[in-house]
């Protein structure tokens, strides 16, 4: 039984832990918006960065890697001309992520087509891009002294497109039902989609090419600015340890997901976490910072009638309390808003 079923029959707790995660993507999740209005440029220089650093570090996950003063050359160049077959990977999962980026992520269901899609960008020209496999591919560790044991025997060649679609009928059916949590929902499919190991090669890479498409259809926007890629990379040991913990007794449905999950809703607190720490960094052009304030005062206007300073400050992260005072006298002055009362205890309304 897959993750998704273990799910779907009810028998799955969640796990403590991923309940203290999921609280805090939710908050995170709450202030995204606001986070995504500070400053249009800065934001724009996050996004080509965490472009880069993805395409690099999910790549070099699997050993693939090109040196770094060829980055720029293989990942920005409209044409680049590639020296060899590392750097034409490379390419292919930016050029798969730049897709991902293009289309609208909340209106597409999550498809066959659309894994094939993402395989076939990132392995570029190769005879099976954008095809399951055809033998049987299981996951061998190679010593040095040329023992190969089997770590992980995947789903057979002949069962990979049945069992493709019926883990994408339950992601679906999951996200329609709400079996669980959609961020855990998420990571139990990614874990399963590394279990069936549907291609020759390029599983990872797919998986978080996936993770990152299903996370920005539910919402969650931080991989745009911060590559999760790069997260998982620098914790790349726990990434395979956890990997290995969740997948044994997988084919008999008597694995333990949590160990994974656990470990791809960290990543996700991480990225949003480094997201708020980097545009709160920012330094945004004169009167930029305005704006949220005064979409503040309507939001919280709107919400219960008055509001206190910090009720405002706090909704609008970056800005600094000097200037949310400064824009609350600018509207009291203009006759839009006004104070009620003084000292700390004071509140704010609009005026009627």
């Amino acid at each position: 039984m897959t993750t998704l079923g273990l799910f779907a029959s009810g028998t799955l707790p969640v796990h403590p832990a991923a309940a203290w995660y999921l609280a805090d993507l939710g908050e995170f999740r709450g202030k995204q918006e606001l986070y995504t209005r500070q400053s249009p440029q800065r934001l724009k220089a996050l996004r080509e960065h965490a472009l880069i650093e993805s395409a690099v570090s999910s790549n070099r996950i699997e050993g693939v890697s090109i040196e770094a003063a060829r980055v720029r050359d293989v990942l920005v160049a409209a044409r680049p001309l590639f020296r060899d077959r590392d750097e034409e990977e490379v390419r292919g999962y930016r050029d798969a992520l730049a897709w991902i980026h293009g289309i609208d992520s909340a209106s597409p269901r999550l498809d066959e087509a659309t894994v094939l899609r993402l395989h076939a960008l990132g392995r570029g020209e190769i005879w099976d891009a954008g095809r399951y496999k055809e033998k049987d591919a299981d996951i061998i560790e190679r010593y040095p002294d040329g023992r190969e044991p089997v770590r992980f025997r995947s789903v057979a060649a002949a069962e990979t497109p049945a069992r493709m679609a019926k883990l994408l009928a339950d992601w679906q059916r999951c996200r329609d039902e709400s079996w669980v949590h959609p961020l855990v929902a998420l990571a139990a499919f990614n874990l399963d989609f590394l279990c069936i190991h549907p291609f020759r090669d390029g599983n990872g890479r797919v998986s978080r090419l996936l993770c990152l498409l299903q996370s920005y259809q539910l919402g969650y926007e931080a991989g745009r600015y911060i590559s999760l890629e790069r997260l998982i990379e620098q914790n790349e040991e726990r990434y395979y340890e956890t990997l290995e913990q969740s997948s044994q007794g997988w084919h008999e449905g008597r694995h333990d997901p949590w160990p994974y999950i656990n470990y791809l809703l960290s990543i996700l607190k991480t990225a949003y976490r480094e997201f708020a720490e980097r545009v709160g960094e920012t330094k945004a052009p004169r009167g930029a910072k305005r704006g949220p304030v005064l979409a503040g005062i309507e939001r919280l206007a709107a919400q219960g009638g008055d509001f206190s300073i910090s009720a405002l400050e706090q909704s609008c992260p970056g800005v600094g309390r000097d200037m949310v005072r400064r824009v609350l006298r600018e509207q009291q002055a203009a006759g839009v808003v006004e104070c009620k009362g003084r000292g700390p205890g004071a509140s704010w309304g609009k005026k009627r």
